[in-house]
């Protein structure tokens, strides 16, 4: 039988950079896991709408949380723009597991461009649909483009269940009246 280990992890402070990525990744596995599961505990005891309301309403409070906490870590002030929503985009934990893009940048507006993401690539994978995230995603960028300045306005390009084009799943346009 196998004695558990009484050497204390190595702190942090002490880590190498590949390590601190690779906790990075856990870190934002591990979260994309839980919300996941939650999500299934909800669809299982409720039905799919009620899970897609409580997502709506979980998405609604975080969103701005983490923006919040992006904005004071990385400095970017009060209203820092088009430019400051683009950097927090790149700062958010599920940026380590998805393939997301920038493109169209102006100083007023951007489109952001979710091309690979792991929740509906594994849907592929399986065989699934893909996940009818619109009405949640709509409420989790809105919130969180609005925490970050809020004079951002949200557009919603493209999100599933509308057709999936083979190039991003989801596509935003953030602007500045």
């Amino acid at each position: 039988m196998n004695q558990p280990s009484t050497t204390p992890p190595m702190p942090m402070e002490e880590m190498e950079r590949e390590q601190l990525l690779g906790i990075i990744d856990d870190f934002a596995k591990n979260w994309l896991a839980h919300d996941g599961l939650w999500f299934q505990a909800v669809e299982q005891a409720h039905g799919m709408d009620a899970a897609i309301a409580a997502d709506i309403e979980a998405w609604r409070r975080f969103s701005p949380i983490e923006a919040k906490r992006i904005k004071a870590r990385h400095g970017l002030g009060e209203h820092p723009g088009i430019p400051g929503l683009v950097a927090a985009l790149g700062y958010r934990l599920y940026s380590r597991l998805n393939r997301q893009e920038i493109v169209e940048q102006t100083e007023d507006s951007v489109v952001f461009r979710m091309c690979d993401c792991r929740v509906q690539s594994a849907r592929q994978r399986k065989g699934l649909p893909l996940f009818p995230c619109k009405s949640v995603g709509l409420v989790e960028y809105t919130e969180f483009a609005r925490a970050i300045d809020d004079r951002i306005v949200t557009e919603m390009i493209t999100c599933p269940p509308d057709d999936y084009n083979g190039s991003y799943f989801c596509a935003w346009k953030f602007s500045l009246p």
